[in-house]
């Protein structure tokens, strides 16, 4: 299992303790300073049932500048919103586990964390 976290996020420190707490094993990326890339976007945002749209941090000040509220939200520019996350990595919406099976989560609530634990 990986968990995609920002040390200084309260929601991927919690979910990191109930990991912990739960006795799971698991790899923490620190995907500010080892931003993925789009094919590791796509595919997570694919194991989600997502689109890039659904897990921007649209209140970050780099969204903001890019005005990417005004963005179309469809299939031609869904890979400008992945080209967006992988450039400015604090777009993406924290912290989000991928478990062994596949199941994957934006783990913000203590639910959505056990939902991934064998």
């Amino acid at each position: 299992m990986e968990i995609w976290v920002n040390p200084a996020c309260s929601k991927c420190r919690s979910a990191v303790s109930l990991l912990d707490e739960a006795g799971a094993e698991y790899t923490v990326r620190r995907y500010l300073d080892e931003p993925p890339t789009a094919a590791e976007l796509g595919e997570v945002l694919d194991r989600l049932g997502l689109e890039p749209w659904d897990i921007v941090r649209t209140n970050e000040a780099v969204a903001k500048e890019l005005e990417m509220k005004t963005w179309p939200k469809d299939p031609e520019n869904r890979d400008r919103w992945i080209e967006a996350m992988v450039e400015h990595p604090k777009l993406i919406q924290r912290p989000i586990i991928t478990a062994d099976d596949g199941t994957t989560v934006v783990a913000r609530t203590p639910e959505a964390v056990r939902s991934v634990l064998p």
